[in-house]
């Protein structure tokens, strides 16, 4: 095998040491798990290895599947540089580099398709280093790379790299599993009360819904007599505070850790969400979701999952991180409270809040 970039992965299943590398974000995490039970099914004594930033550790750190989870140390570098530590950043790189090389990888999947990625499985010096074909510099760095396969099923671009290499993927299933810890904070909040989840928050402006459907949606769904818990990252504490106070919901933004929110969704009767992680959970854990798109291309099929995709594919749609719009944002602000709650009603009872109904998969024509 050359240096050279070769485009076409080669189906090889020998192989035993294997480090996949999705350092971020919560969504793509979920999304890319799947390749753990993959390469498990092809190569049931395979050792696999995960690495991430610290960030997203707990959503890693109990799979069985795992042998074992490393951390890039991003922040710690970052922080080095910028006291100006630069002989301390040179050690620690090749301190790290020291010990990505002793695990003795025989295959490296760099699922991130970016630079730092690349680098990072360069750094390895595993003989085969797959990843994605990317618009950065990565050719150097890998010794295969694939096209992304973007189709409208769910984990698409992974499925897609687990063909390349030969694994099955008839199962391939979002999972996300949890410690025991957190799985006794959720049962001792759920405490036999049904309960919905909204997660408004995201990281682009052009992929949050409108803080005033957020309100409409919290009053409607109160006065129907749900429990509604919201979900969020520390950050958004003060856009918290703005949209719900005043209104009886049970807010945990910025007040548990990953795993506990994680938790929380696992438990929960259905989940209202944007395009971020914590709503992409909520189909690793089974639980009925309506996901709101806009900028984003929304995937339209969840295989053996029950939800809605509410997307207005406007002329513009998806903009992704390039909005047209002048902050309009008019793919979100039009899908409107009312069309949520008529979504979400298909999954709870509009006459009892204690007794979720889920409903049949058949009967929703415009749903997935």
């Amino acid at each position: 095998m050359t240096h050279g970039v070769a485009e076409r992965a080669t189906p090889d299943l020998a192989f035993r040491r294997v480090l996949v590398i999705r350092l971020s974000s919560i969504g793509d995490v979920v999304f890319a798990s799947p390749l753990i039970e993959a390469i498990k099914r092809a190569r049931p004594d395979a050792e696999i290895y995960w690495l991430a930033e610290s960030t997203v550790a707990p959503l890693l750190t109990h799979h069985a599947g795992l042998k074992e989870l490393l951390i890039w140390p991003r922040e710690e570098w970052r922080e080095l540089f910028r006291r100006g530590r630069l002989w301390r950043v040179s050690r620690e790189i090749l301190s790290f580099r020291k010990k990505l090389r002793a695990h003795q990888f025989d295959m490296v999947l760099d699922v991130q398709g970016l630079l730092k990625s690349a680098v990072l499985a360069w750094m390895t010096g595993a003989r085969t280093r797959i990843g994605f074909r990317s618009k950065e510099p990565t050719g150097w760095l890998l010794t295969e790379r694939v096209p992304k396969n973007i189709e409208p099923t769910i984990s698409s671009e992974y499925r897609g790299l687990a063909e390349s290499i030969g694994l099955e993927t008839d199962e391939f299933s979002v999972t996300v599993p949890l410690s025991e810890e957190a799985r006794g904070f959720a049962e001792r909040f759920h405490d036999g009360r049904p309960y919905v989840v909204f997660c408004p928050f995201t990281t682009r402006p052009q992929k949050h819904w409108p803080e005033s459907h957020w309100r409409s949606l919290a009053e409607t769904a109160l006065e129907q007599g749900w429990r509604v818990v919201v979900l969020g990252a520390p950050a958004d504490r003060l856009a918290a505070e703005r949209i719900f106070t005043g209104h009886a919901v049970e807010d945990k933004v910025g007040t548990c850790s990953l795993d506990e929110s994680a938790a929380l969704v696992s438990q929960s009767s259905l989940l209202i969400g944007v395009d971020t992680g914590l709503t992409h959970m909520g189909w690793a854990f089974s639980v009925p979701v309506v996901a709101l798109f806009g900028s984003t291309c929304p995937y339209r099929v969840v295989p053996g999952r029950e939800g809605d995709i509410l997307y207005a594919e406007l002329h513009c749609s998806p903009c992704r991180r390039r909005p047209t719009c002048g902050g309009a944002f008019d793919c979100m602000s039009s899908l409107t409270p009312d069309a949520v709650i008529n979504a979400a009603q298909r999954y709870l009872s509009t006459e009892s809040a204690t007794v979720p109904v889920l409903a049949s998969f058949e009967s929703k024509e415009e749903a997935l």
